[in-house]
């Protein structure tokens, strides 16, 4: 089954790190966050990928047009420039990359449209490009074949941004350092798309507001709970707490 991944967004509150590069190449740990993710999808056997590509998209095909070459040994014979490559050192021989160009200033639903024309099969799965998680996606596939929906989309209750203080009075009563939220669900990406969603998508379409709502006033949108990790990336604050969990003995979306 294929993934797709939207990586074409400016990133703008992560200004001086996407000045040169879109925000899915934003390193953590010396990879791109959008590596870790495309490492999560292969640990569960998802390993074809199409990639839509739109601000900065050169960076990314850069990336992965030279990824054996930066990841593997190889003999370089400078006389004619011919290169032998040796011992490779990664373990991303089954991935499959298509970069699909889908503009610059597309939304995230007409990037979905304009890849249309590389997807194959009846469904395919689709995610953001600045998003960790710990989801078993073999139980999303598994959750959305069973409801029979047209789209599941995964729900995550993140941590609030700031701690929690409870008073009475003047008085603290208690205080609970960024707590979960506990009012609701809201759309952590990761979703399961039957391809006949893709008949509902313009070339203006942003995927979050009328297509998800009308899915959802149709009946049609399956909510896939995640109570485990979940993190976003959206300010220079999140990719700093992103490097030192990597920093850690285990970060919590490392299932592989």
């Amino acid at each position: 089954m294929q993934v797709v991944i939207l990586c074409g967004g400016l990133g703008t509150r992560l200004a001086e790190e996407t000045e040169l590069r879109p925000k899915p190449m934003v390193e953590i740990g010396g990879r791109p966050i959008l590596w870790h993710i495309m490492k999560l999808y292969s640990h569960y056997g998802f390993t074809d990928f199409v990639l839509c590509l739109g601000y900065k998209g050169n960076v990314v095909r850069d990336y992965f047009l030279n990824y054996v070459a930066m990841n593997s040994d190889v003999r370089v014979t400078l006389g004619d420039g011919g290169v032998e490559r040796l011992e490779a050192f990664h373990e991303e021989s089954r991935w499959s990359v298509l970069l699909a160009e889908t503009g610059p200033l597309t939304p995230t639903g007409g990037r979905l449209r304009r890849a249309a024309r590389y997807l194959q099969g009846n469904r395919f799965m689709a995610t953001y490009g600045d998003g960790l998680a710990d989801v078993n996606l073999r139980k999303l596939l598994d959750f959305h074949e069973s409801c029979g929906r047209l789209a599941t989309v995964t729900g995550v209750r993140p941590a609030n941004r700031f701690g929690e203080l409870r008073a009475e009075g003047d008085l603290v009563q208690q205080f609970r350092e960024k707590p979960q939220l506990d009012d609701g669900w809201v759309n952590g990406g990761f979703f399961v798309f039957e391809n006949a969603v893709l008949d509902r998508l313009r070339e203006d379409s942003v995927l979050e507001r009328e297509p998800l709502a009308e899915l959802a006033s149709d009946g049609q949108l399956a909510l896939f709970k995640h109570e485990g990790y979940w993190r976003p990336m959206d300010t220079p604050r999140e990719k700093r707490e992103l490097e030192q969990e990597w920093a850690s003995d285990r970060p919590a979306w490392r299932v592989w």
